[in-house]
């Protein structure tokens, strides 16, 4: 396959930042990076622009930064709590997902891409206290806590009747033999 080197002007995810000389595929980089306005071929005369993007690069990264930190406190000060419907026993109908945490957080000015909040095991299913990890920026990463609890009172789950023991002891009997097929007469 044909490799080709170009300059990126933009940031790409998973594969650099404005600045970066990378090397991509040929096709990759004729039907995407190019039209796009996103690369430029490497030569001569786009190599002089390689030092005023490295500039804009450490100013937009100083920036990203810096409003990290300031999302990082302001996550510090909240409290999130999901208050869901359950049944007997505190059992949660649904679950408390990474979406619903975004649109929390949005609701207390903090919006944030769902794809940036981390909930380990997948989505919440119980209720209690829970920790969620949010990763700001690539050298900021916060631990934030959340509360679920029921909206309606917990029912206690009730007990089983005597009906049901004697249905689980006719089930144990033995069944009978089946019948075997008459053989067939020639």
């Amino acid at each position: 396959m044909a490799f080709t080197e170009v300059l990126l002007i933009k940031p790409v995810d998973g594969l650099g930042a404005e600045g970066d000389k990378v090397r991509v595929r040929a096709g990759y980089a004729r039907n995407f990076l190019l039209p796009q306005g996103v690369a430029l071929p490497v030569n001569r005369a786009n190599s002089k622009h390689i030092e005023a993007l490295k500039k804009a690069r450490e100013a937009r990264e100083a920036r990203d930064l810096e409003a990290a930190n300031a999302t990082a406190a302001k996550l510090g000060a909240l409290r999130l709590t999901f208050a869901v419907k359950t049944g007997e026993g505190g059992k949660m109908f649904g679950a408390i997902s990474t979406a619903e945490i975004a649109a929390k957080l949005a609701e207390n000015g903090v919006e944030l891409e769902r794809r940036r909040i981390h909930l380990g095991q997948g989505p919440v299913k119980q209720l209690g206290k829970h920790v969620c990890h949010i990763r700001l920026h690539t050298s900021v990463m916060v631990d934030q806590e959340f509360e679920v609890v029921s909206e309606n009172p917990i029912e206690p789950v009730a007990e089983e009747a005597p009906e049901a023991e004697d249905a689980g002891e006719r089930a144990k009997k033995p069944r009978k033999p089946r019948k075997e097929k008459a053989a067939k007469s020639e």
